[in-house]
């Protein structure tokens, strides 16, 4: 799986979705670097490893920042973005703030089943009013802090790979889920996108963006029969279509 000449010093940066953490792209991240591209799993404050900071005050600029951090501390020329699931907001916010101040270092966006959001929209902007208000609720036991993650079934897993995923999930700082991201449209749809569908299940609360990608102009829409993570059901698949799209002309 060489990669393509033109992504020379090319790096990946992965942005993983709700509950998750660095942790989910373990099986990804092999075949990426087998390749011969460097590759880089953030973890966002308050999961993963890092679920000892969860507090109050982790809102979406927190998470922005995070991945910002890892970009410029590992001092990344040429970047790649991959966001997966609620991880699209976060790369929609580091693009916008990346376009500004360090115009050429991105060269694509990569949403994997994620939330491709408009200015002015949360995560849960477009969530039915029952899954947004469960949320809430259910960060009640937490003083509204963090709200817990579903069982990994949701996200079309079974057997030793769902309990792979349950064993490592952490409750999801909730104000990232409720805080609305206004950023310039015009310079992160300069960016090339891709968006990879996961339509075997397909998570209901990606519906409306599946649509979107679909309806708007700049969009590359890539289907994978497989469901929500497919970095854990299809790793080799993904690694092998992110390599696809980070040879594309910007």
């Amino acid at each position: 799986m060489p990669a393509p000449a033109s992504s020379a010093n090319t790096a990946f940066v992965l942005v993983h979705g709700a509950w998750h953490g660095a942790w989910c792209w373990r099986r990804v991240l092999p075949p990426l670097r087998a390749a011969g591209v460097e590759a880089h799993a953030v973890t966002l404050t308050g999961v993963g490893e890092r679920a000892h900071l969860m507090g109050p005050d982790i809102d979406l600029n927190t998470h922005i920042q995070d991945v910002i951090g890892l970009i410029e501390a590992e001092e990344l020329q040429r970047v790649v973005l991959v966001g997966h699931s609620y991880g699209g907001i976060v790369i929609t916010g580091v693009a916008d703030w990346l376009q500004r101040e360090r115009p050429g270092l991105l060269v694509h966006l990569v949403y994997l089943d994620a939330v491709t959001p408009h200015p002015g929209e949360s995560w849960s902007s477009q969530h039915t009013p029952e899954t947004r208000q469960a949320r809430i609720d259910a960060a009640a036991p937490s003083g509204g802090v963090s709200f817990p993650p579903p069982d990994a079934s949701v996200f079309g897993l079974t057997g030793a790979d769902r309990d792979w995923v349950n064993r490592r999930q952490k409750p999801q700082p909730l104000a990232v889920y409720l805080h609305p991201l206004d950023f310039d449209p015009a310079r992160v749809a300069a960016l090339p996108r891709t968006f990879i569908d996961c339509t075997s299940p397909a998570l209901p609360t990606i519906a409306v963006m599946r649509q979107r990608v679909r309806s708007e102009p700049g969009w590359q829409v890539i289907e994978m029969a497989t469901g929500h993570d497919p970095m854990v059901s299809e790793p080799e698949a993904l690694a092998t279509l992110l390599l696809s799209v980070q040879g594309q002309p910007v």
